[in-house]
């Protein structure tokens, strides 16, 4: 029997939308062959604290296991603490725990692994930070390098990028709390003469519509600019735009290809936190009911965004599509999007011809790819 592949799979995170990461592992995990795989999970708490479990070679019940918390109905012995970002062996390597001196193997099982799998929504997952971990660890890993990452996360930089490229966008402006701080009116009425009234309003830094308001006036948009910066340094304003939501997945690295297109139907005012994960009310329309000349705009425009943010393995590009004149303008791109059986990301692909699993091994295939290729650059300062 070939040896089975060993896949890190880092989860929850210090980030406002931790739960949502912990959701999406508990998919993942479960939807893997254990034919073919072995599962070293590695939890990052509310707190930025990690903790690293035994491997899991079976489907696991209930979620709370993943948490590795007294009462979790997983033994907290079975949960490694590390004392900082850990080292991810290969080849016989080892995570050092609390109290293990520079280079003293852990006292535990063998925890190397083949390939990371990051499932962090938001700060310190999607942003490049534990893709740069990664890198400097020789580790293959799943999705967007650092730079991509990045620039999707950030939403000023992104629609920059966007801008750049070519592609049609609403209206907005951005900018960080000391210029709010020195120059409020001014930015006020800025907003008010170049995006009017309703505005959303959001931290640039964050997704899942965390920390998103609709403002109607201005005392509202006093209040969602102080509710957006609870959760950035940085807030990005923009225009309303009357238009349906569609959003594609795309798949690949040098080569990405895009799926069908898919339609949200919010069951609040706008796609909100409460609307994508609490009331479990908004439908999704996959394919979306548009013209397939409409679609396929869509789907060019969305590999477009990809290169533009340089991105690699996967992502999530959502668009407006104006109802007034049929117009389509990019949202954003999400280079971790929701991964559940019940995800956008995954439904379009499976509409696409794609199974859940199916995906999850491209997924790895593709990192491993990416990883062999940059294996192949050269990193020493060579005359010749």
């Amino acid at each position: 029997m070939s040896k089975k592949i060993r896949v890190g799979v880092v989860y929850g995170g210090k980030s406002g939308e931790h739960q949502v990461s912990v959701q999406t592992a508990f998919s993942v995990i479960n939807a893997f062959d254990f034919d073919k795989y072995e599962i070293v999970p590695f939890y990052i708490t509310p707190d930025g604290s990690w903790r690293r479990g035994s491997k899991i070679l079976a489907p696991v019940e209930d979620k709370k296991m993943l948490l590795f918390d007294s009462g979790s109905g997983r033994p907290e012995e079975r949960a490694t603490p590390l004392a900082v970002a850990p080292l991810f062996g290969q080849g016989g390597g080892h995570v050092a725990p609390y109290g293990a001196g520079a280079g003293t193997p852990a006292e535990a099982e063998d925890v190397s692994i083949d390939i990371a799998f990051p499932l962090l929504h938001g700060t310190y997952g999607e942003d490049g930070t534990i893709q740069g971990l990664f890198e400097m660890a020789g580790i293959p890993y799943v999705g967007a390098g650092v730079l991509a990452s990045a620039v999707g996360m950030d939403k000023a930089m992104m629609k920059t990028a966007f801008a750049q490229a070519g592609l049609p966008q609403c209206v907005y402006r951005f900018f960080t709390r000391p210029q709010w701080n020195k120059e409020r009116e001014e930015l006020l009425l800025d907003i008010e003469i170049s995006l009017g009234y309703p505005v959303f309003v959001k931290p640039a830094n964050l997704g899942s519509s965390v920390g998103i308001s609709k403002a109607r006036n201005r005392d509202e948009l006093i209040a969602a600019v102080e509710k957006a910066f609870r959760y950035d340094r940085k807030v990005i304003a923009e225009e309303f735009v009357d238009a349906r939501e569609i959003e594609v997945s795309i798949l690949g690295n040098d080569e990405p290809r895009a799926s069908v297109c898919g339609e949200i139907v919010s069951s609040n005012e706008f796609y909100d936190y409460r609307a994508k994960y609490i009331d479990g009310k908004s439908a999704m329309i996959i394919p979306a009911d548009i013209p397939p000349e409409k679609a396929e705009e869509i789907r060019s425009m969305a590999v477009r965004a990809f290169r533009a943010i340089d991105g690699s393995g996967l992502a999530r590009v959502d668009f407006f599509l104006r109802k007034a004149d049929g117009q389509v303008l990019i949202n954003e791109i999400n280079t971790m999007p929701g991964f559940t059986p019940y995800s956008m990301y995954p439904l379009l692909w499976k509409e696409s011809g794609l199974t859940y699993r199916e995906l999850l091994d491209e997924l790895l295939r593709l990192a491993v790819e990416r990883h062999e290729a940059r294996k192949r650059l050269s990193y020493s300062f060579d005359e010749a």
